[in-house]
């Protein structure tokens, strides 16, 4: 049975070149040799970054027992990148009920997932020292949460990340806009409160595929806080149906087995 893996990508990394004072030289004006300098540094990095580029991707590196590797990413923090992971891989499980979906949080600087899942507890290790998933709803779920304590701070730096987390896109299967707009509970009135065609404009942009729209919903919200998904709680609210469109789409465009 051929089992699907879905990967989320949260956070990231940023590099700093280091700092320090610059003494200039007598008879010589420090705006004009600090303009030097930063040239010299900018010239550098972009020498250093052509580098980087012209190596490629690193190879990617199959995952056992893993067929398909979904990633959930954003340029931005704080835009429900975990709530639609949790509720994206409920959806898959509930589309085909023959095919095991697992959940990995990558998220090493704030990771929600167990809280959204309603997990707590150390992963055992198995005979050939890999740690186990802690499972619930039917999902196997793995996150840094898991590993340390919920108010003890986490400090990694670029390396340390791209080390734990080893992976990367495979290829990009569409957009989804999430918290697309906000349904009044009084009168049912509908705001697009950022803006109404912002993902499809970026999609057409990058020739992408919008999946689906996901509402700013008070439910959404409340289900994630209290470790009941609302794809869970509430299968058949318009909330639910929104992830589960989104997890048909995505079906849709993975590539068939192989014969």
């Amino acid at each position: 049975m051929g089992t699907w893996r879905r990967l989320l990508l949260c956070g990231g990394a940023s590099l700093r070149g280091g700092g320090g004072a610059f003494v200039p030289p007598l008879g010589c004006r420090t705006v004009g040799c600090g303009l030097q300098l930063l040239g010299a540094e900018s010239e550098a990095l972009k020498q250093r970054r052509t580098q980087i580029m012209s190596r490629g991707l690193p190879k990617q590196k199959p995952i056992a027992g893993v067929r398909e590797v979904i990633v959930v990413a954003s340029g931005k923090g704080g835009v429900g990148k975990s709530t639609t992971a949790v509720n994206l891989a409920l959806a898959l499980a509930a589309n085909d009920s023959s095919k095991a979906v697992g959940l990995l949080d990558v998220d090493v600087y704030g990771p929600s997932i167990p809280k959204m899942m309603n997990l707590k507890g150390n992963p055992e290790l198995s005979p050939d020292n890999l740690m186990r998933p802690l499972l619930n709803y039917g999902i196997a779920c793995m996150s840094m949460g898991f590993l340390v304590e919920e108010t003890a701070p986490v400090v990694w730096r670029g390396l340390m990340v791209m080390s734990a987390i080893e992976k990367l896109l495979r290829q990009v299967l569409g957009l989804v806009q999430n918290m697309s707009v906000f349904q009044c509970p009084n009168c049912q009135h509908k705001t697009h409160i950022f803006g109404a065609d912002g993902a499809r404009k970026l999609a057409q942009t990058l020739d992408l595929d919008v999946l689906g729209d996901v509402p700013l919903h008070l439910r959404i919200r409340e289900t994630s806080d209290a470790g009941q998904p609302v794809v869970f709680s509430h299968p058949e609210s318009e909330e639910a149906k929104a992830y589960l469109h989104i997890a048909s789409e995505v079906v849709r465009r993975l590539q068939p087995p192989p014969a």
